[in-house]
C-alpha cells in the first residue's frame, strides 16, 4: 500500500513536537550522564612517572627511547547510537490511538534527539525477515527526524521477523562499539545466541513493544483474525470463555518467557505498550544505569 506522504509528514511533525518537549522537560542531562564515557580512545604517549599503572606502559616506545613511557586514554568524545527497529507486519497492529510502529517511531525519535543533544551520531537499521533499510550514523536534528520518518514509512511491510539476521547485519556494518536500541515485539524464535554475541560487542538495550489486545481477547462473538505477517485467516469464537482464558494464559507465558530470557542474558530492557506513555520507563532505565555505574 503506497505511503500517504501528507499523513506521514503530519505524524512525523507530531512526533517531533511531542518528543522534543519530553527531551527538554524530562531527559535533558540524564542521557549524557548515563552513556557518557562508555568507551575510551587512545590520547597520547608520555613519560612514565611514579604512581602510573605499570600495565599502561608502552613497551615499544619504551624500548626505542630507553626509559619508560605510558599510554594515556581519554573518554570517547562521541558515541554512536544505533536503532535496530522491527518493521514486520505485526508492528502495524494497534488497538488504540497508535500502532506498535508509531510507538517505535516515537521511541526512536525521543532517544535520537537525546543523542544529538549530546553531539552523538545516530543510525538506523529497519528489518523484517530481511534488512529493509540501513542508514549510516549521522549527527544533527535532521538525522534524528529522518529516523522517525523511515520507521513510519515502512509500516505497511507484510513480511515476517528475523531478529538474528538483523543483529548479524549490525555486527558486520558497525565495527566500533555502539549503544544499540533493539525495538521489536520479539515475535520470533532462535535469536538468543545472536543477541548474546551482539551484547558482548555492543551495549544492547532491548525494547519489547506490545499492545494490550495481544494479552486479552474481547468477547465479540465469531470473528475472523488475520496474521499480519503471513496473511493467514483464522475463525475464532471469542464468546467462548475457555478460549479467551487459554489465549490469555499463552500470552502471559510468552511475555514471562521473554522477560526471563532478557534477565538470563543480563540485557537492559525498556518495556513499551501502545496504551501508555513511555518516558517514565526510559527515565527508570537511565536511573538504574546511573546507580549501577555509581553516579546515581
Amino acid at each position: 500500500m503506497p505511503v500517504d506522504v501528507k499523513e506521514l509528514m503530519r505524524q512525523v511533525g507530531r512526533i517531533r513536537v511531542v518528543t522534543k518537549r519530553l527531551v527538554d522537560e524530562h531527559l535533558s542531562g540524564e542521557y549524557h550522564s548515563v552513556f557518557k564515557g562508555q568507551g575510551i580512545e587512545f590520547d597520547e604517549v608520555r613519560a612514565y612517572t611514579p604512581g602510573d599503572d605499570v600495565r599502561s606502559i608502552d613497551w615499544n616506545v619504551t624500548a626505542r627511547m630507553g626509559h619508560p613511557y605510558v599510554k594515556r586514554y581519554a573518554e570517547e568524545r562521541e558515541l554512536t547510537v544505533m536503532f535496530v527497529v522491527d518493521v514486520s507486519g505485526s508492528q502495524c497492529f494497534g488497538s488504540g490511538a497508535r500502532s506498535k510502529a508509531e510507538l517505535a517511531a516515537e521511541m526512536t525519535c525521543l532517544l535520537a534527539l537525546s543523542a544529538i543533544q549530546n553531539q552523538d551520531k545516530v543510525g538506523l537499521i529497519l528489518f523484517s525477515d530481511r534488512i529493509e533499510k540501513s542508514i549510516p550514523p549521522r549527527k544533527g536534528r535532521t538525522a534524528a527526524m529522518r529516523l522517525a520518518r523511515e520507521v513510519l514509512a515502512a509500516e505497511e511491510t507484510r513480511h515476517g521477523t528475523n531478529i538474528a539476521a538483523a543483529l548479524r547485519f549490525l555486527n558486520n556494518v558497525q565495527k566500533r562499539r555502539a549503544v544499540v536500541f533493539l525495538i521489536s515485539d520479539f515475535m520470533d524464535k532462535d535469536y538468543t545466541r545472536q543477541l548474546r554475541v551482539t551484547a558482548r560487542k555492543h551495549d544492547v538495550i532491548c525494547c519489547p513493544i506490545s499492545d494490550p489486545r495481544e494479552l486479552e481477547l474481547p468477547d465479540a462473538g465469531l470473528i475472523e483474525v488475520e496474521d499480519p505477517e503471513t496473511g493467514d485467516l483464522v475463525l475464532l469464537d471469542t464468546s467462548s470463555a475457555s478460549l479467551r482464558l487459554r489465549y490469555r494464559a499463552q500470552a502471559l507465558e510468552s511475555r514471562e518467557n521473554l522477560t526471563a530470557q532478557f534477565r538470563k542474558l543480563k540485557t537492559d530492557t525498556i518495556s513499551l505498550s501502545t496504551d501508555r506513555p513511555f518516558v517514565d520507563d526510559v527515565r527508570k532505565l537511565f536511573h538504574m544505569r546511573q546507580v549501577r555505574a555509581g553516579r546515581g
